[in-house]
């Protein structure tokens, strides 16, 4: 009979295993720690993880944190974190490379595939293991949970540990604080189940433009798995181990993110950038929300944690620039003034129209202009 070239695997334009152990390799150890102090942790972490729930609801008045259970909750060291996150890279990549195998598969015929396809996990590889050392935690909605529903709440405990003990700060108030955000990103996808599908097909759109615009396939996989990587640090969660800078409306042409965009891509990028902004502004002020009778020590974990940018080596300084990471995380600084705007002028019932629906979220000019969402939204202001 014969052969059926549909159904011919398509080269491995990525290589996801060589990923993961570049990740593994490249990711330094954290904390030196005797296995009974771990344990201890890791429960800890688990048992604060639950609590954090309840607060949520209150805070973010949000029926969708009532009693959430829908998500798969790890406590993961770096390594685990970094393979994590190389999975959820291929669940958001394959699709567009599945495309472009369907429409440009003259692109597919050269024999430098392999070898592209390495040195291309092996560049995303080694941006998972730096961030790896960085993100405190974060809430994965791309990959389902081993029990298929909603997504994956990771805590990367040897960051914890490592940055409540740089700021001296009591254990279990700083681990419930970052719990607190997290959880808020949880509740964000449970509150809006739509929200996923449209920020799936959108990092897809920009993915499949980036790749569909570059001169050469690695050129493409490189621009896509880069770009990648300067949202995926921050999408849906992960909280980073460093505070955001408050200054003016950023740029959006920064680091790696600024390569290949054409008008579309501009369009699609700009529209992320608003919703990740959201997605973090709602969790910062959640995680703000809280006072001494949660977290009895926040004023002082706010204080201490605040100030932890100003300390980067050099180094980290440059490699942040490269990647576009501190011009983003500017951005998100914007996304908790736009929400503190609209709770201040039409409580937070009026904010959480925003989760009814994807013409509800608001555009970049609307989180740098929040009266504009709410005149559109025809809100009703206090006073």
């Amino acid at each position: 009979m014969p052969r059926n070239e549909s159904a011919t695997p398509r080269p491995q334009l990525v290589n996801w295993d060589i990923a993961a152990s570049t990740a593994a390799s490249l990711t330094p150890a954290g904390p030196t720690m005797d296995p009974a102090d771990i344990a201890r942790a890791v429960q800890n972490m688990r048992e604060l993880a639950d609590a954090s729930v309840s607060h949520v609801h209150a805070i973010s008045r949000l029926d969708a944190a009532r009693d959430l259970r829908d998500s798969e909750l790890l406590i993961v060291d770096r390594a685990s974190w970094a393979k994590a996150n190389a999975q959820s890279f291929r669940t958001l990549m394959d699709p567009a490379l599945d495309q472009l195998a369907a429409t440009r598969p003259d692109l597919l015929k050269s024999a430098s595939l392999t070898l592209g396809g390495s040195v291309t996990g092996a560049q995303l590889g080694a941006i998972l293991a730096f961030l790896s050392s960085k993100v405190l935690g974060q809430y994965d909605p791309f990959v389902p949970s081993r029990n298929g529903q909603g997504g994956r709440l990771m805590l990367v405990a040897p960051n914890i540990i490592a940055v409540e003990r740089e700021l001296n700060v009591d254990p279990s108030d700083f681990r419930l604080w970052v719990c607190l955000h997290e959880q808020t990103h949880r509740v964000q996808f449970a509150a809006a189940p739509w929200l996923k599908d449209h920020m799936t097909g959108h990092i897809g759109e920009l993915t499949s433009g980036l790749m569909d615009k570059a001169d050469s396939l690695s050129e493409r996989l490189g621009a896509a798995v880069k770009n990648l990587a300067g949202t995926r640090s921050r999408i849906a969660g992960g909280t980073a181990g460093t505070p955001t800078q408050d200054v003016g409306v950023p740029t959006q042409d920064v680091g790696v993110l600024s390569i290949l965009q054409d008008p579309d891509d501009k369009a699609r990028l700009s529209h992320l950038t608003a919703v990740m902004s959201l997605l973090e502004g709602h969790a910062n002020v959640v995680m703000d929300g809280v006072d001494g009778r949660i977290v009895p020590s926040v004023k002082t974990i706010r204080r201490r944690f605040n100030a932890r940018g100003k300390s980067r080596g050099p180094l980290e300084k440059v490699i942040r620039q490269l990647m576009g990471l501190d011009a983003k995380m500017r951005q998100y600084s914007d996304g908790s003034k736009f929400v503190r705007r609209v709770v201040g002028q039409t409580g937070m019932d009026g904010f959480n129209a925003v989760w009814e629906a994807a013409d509800h979220l608001p555009t970049e000019r609307e989180i740098h202009a929040p009266d504009e969402w709410i005149d559109r939204m025809s809100l009703r202001r206090h006073g």
